[in-house]
């Protein structure tokens, strides 16, 4: 991505999620990402649309996934109605 230094964690982050890959905390960590919420609002700022859901592991923990998608309609008009308000 020209926009993304391919030197960064942010990339690292994206790179995975395009690959097609669900990023949780604890894989994050392995990548050498300590905050992957961070990286995933970096993203989401630079316009992809990063979804996340959570799921109770086998060990009864709760775990949030990051997935890359496709914005929906409703995403993509609230953006248009931002701009047109002088929001963004």
């Amino acid at each position: 991505m020209k926009y993304i230094n391919e030197d960064t964690k942010t990339f690292k982050v994206f790179n995975s999620l395009r690959n097609g890959e669900a990023l949780t905390a604890s894989k994050a960590k392995k990548m050498g990402v300590g905050n992957l919420s961070a990286e995933v609002s970096r993203l989401r700022q630079k316009g992809f649309a990063i979804y996340c859901d959570t799921r109770k592991a086998g060990n009864g923990v709760v775990v949030t996934e990051y997935t890359l998608g496709r914005p929906s309609r409703r995403l993509i008009a609230a953006g248009y109605k931002a701009i047109a308000a002088g929001i963004a």
